[in-house]
């Protein structure tokens, strides 16, 4: 945008970029930074450094930021002026008038700028900066006081994301090759729980997903099993690394991707819907969506067994449907489905978690088939060869894209045996998805159990 002015001669315009220090950590950024030293724009980059993303920030240069901090000898010759910035700062962001005034004196000043400005957290909330942590995202609580909002003493499933924490956690205690990595997502993950046990073999690279994926790249050629934990929507960040680093070289590392699927209240740039589509077209990895916590379970240990190509294991945010899940461990066979009730003349072929809505929607429609494929690559070949010669209607659910994705798979499989079944797609719609709950997005998509139960009985 200020190159942009700076070309229409717009040479009074000045633009504003602000970033955490948890953020200018990352590729990207430095990327630019590199570029507007050399740049004659008027750009104007504020640093909010509170230390802090989601969990504390992390690497050295959330160490070199902190000493900034103390030690003035740094903030007059520091790496951000070694890339052409004019530096100011650090300065206190909680001082409305003295940051005025430095925005003011920098109004005059042209070519690349820096301001440093150092926040707190949660600042005028008590608690909020107390445990910056748990108030990043803390649900309903009280504005007065800070206090959460009481927890119900009912059982309740656990989450997905805990079930991989503890279930890593368990499966490392017993196997020393078992590395943990995720970017920035240490307590979103659940990986804390391994990091609190095994800090050696658990890494927090800061947000940066290319750098995670490589990593895990280069700790499967020596033989670990590293276990990259990256929430879905934040994977297209690191597709080329995929491609390149580990597909190419066909690594057995385990990207298990958490916020798969819709999201809900966490908004349009979160939703987790292309992973299906764009995991499946890179050549060698095998994409698996568990439909409950046992099943998550029993792939993640499958996949410490030793496989012989990456795997990308999808599962969604949010609370699972089984209490008691902490079952044995069983051995999963890559690329199989199975039948969750057997019917005639339709046949439900889903993927994953979604799968309940399906269960939910034919519980009274007992003439309707369900089969969970759990593999969207590879396919279960052998049981739809017998799905498409037992079945004339075919129906596939998914949580992603309709473009490319399962249901696209099955198209393409009935293509190459050219089966003339009639098939029908249903997942998500060609359009990005806003903000919303996660039943009323499914509402919208066509994914809820109502309008599965609508379709099947019209079709």
């Amino acid at each position: 945008m200020a190159i942009a002015s700076s070309l229409k001669g717009e040479k009074e315009k000045h633009h504003i970029a602000v970033i955490g220090d948890a953020s200018i950590a990352s590729g990207m950024a430095f990327e630019a930074l590199n570029h507007a030293g050399v740049s004659d724009t008027n750009l104007l980059i504020i640093l909010n450094d509170n230390a802090i993303g989601i969990d504390p920030s992390v690497g050295a240069l959330k160490e070199y930021l902190t000493k900034v901090k103390t030690d003035k000898s740094l903030a007059k010759n520091n790496i951000i002026r070694a890339l052409n910035f004019d530096y100011s700062g650090p300065i206190d962001g909680h001082d409305l008038n003295g940051l005025l005034k430095e925005l003011n004196r920098l109004k005059n000043k042209k070519g690349p700028k820096f301001l440093h400005v150092i926040t707190t957290k949660g600042k005028g909330l008590l608690k909020a900066e107390q445990d910056q942590v748990k108030y990043h995202a803390p649900g309903k609580f009280d504005a007065k006081t800070g206090e959460l909002a009481p927890k119900s003493n009912e059982i309740l499933p656990p989450k997905y994301q805990d079930v991989f924490g503890e279930t890593i956690v368990e499966l490392a205690r017993n196997n020393h090759k078992i590395i943990g990595i995720t970017p920035a997502m240490i307590t979103g993950s659940s990986l804390k729980m391994m990091m609190e046990e095994f800090p050696e073999r658990t890494f927090d690279v800061g947000i940066a997903e290319q750098h995670a994926v490589t990593l895990a790249a280069g700790m499967a050629t020596q033989g670990m099993i590293p276990f990259c934990n990256i929430y879905s929507t934040f994977m297209q960040r690191a597709y080329d690394q995929v491609i390149h680093d580990v597909a190419l070289q066909n690594l057995p590392v385990v990207f298990c991707l958490d916020r798969a699927g819709l999201v809900g209240e966490d908004g349009a740039t979160h939703h987790g819907v292309f992973d299906i589509a764009y995991m499946r077209a890179i050549p060698n990895m095998i994409v698996c969506a568990p439909r409950n916590e046992i099943e998550l379970r029993n792939i993640l240990y499958t996949a410490q067994l030793g496989l012989q190509n990456p795997i990308a294991i999808r599962y969604p945010r949010g609370r699972g449907v089984l209490v008691d899940w902490k079952k044995p461990f069983e051995t999963i066979k890559i690329g199989t489905g199975v039948c969750l009730q057997e019917g005639e003349n339709i046949a439900v072929l889903s993927l994953g978690t979604i799968s309940k809505n399906v269960t939910e929607a034919i519980k009274d429609l007992p003439e309707i088939a369900h089969f969970d494929l759990r593999f969207a690559k590879p396919l279960d070949e052998k049981l739809l060869h017998q799905i498409f010669n037992d079945f004339e209607k075919i129906i596939t659910v998914e949580d992603g894209v309709q473009k490319a994705g399962f249901g696209t798979a099955i198209l393409e499989f009935a293509a190459s045996h050219n089966y003339k079944n009639t098939i029908k797609i249903i997942g998500i719609n060609d359009n990005f998805i806003e903000h919303g709950t996660i039943e009323e997005l499914q509402k919208i998509n066509g994914i809820d159990s109502s309008s599965i139960q609508q379709l099947l009985l019209n079709y």
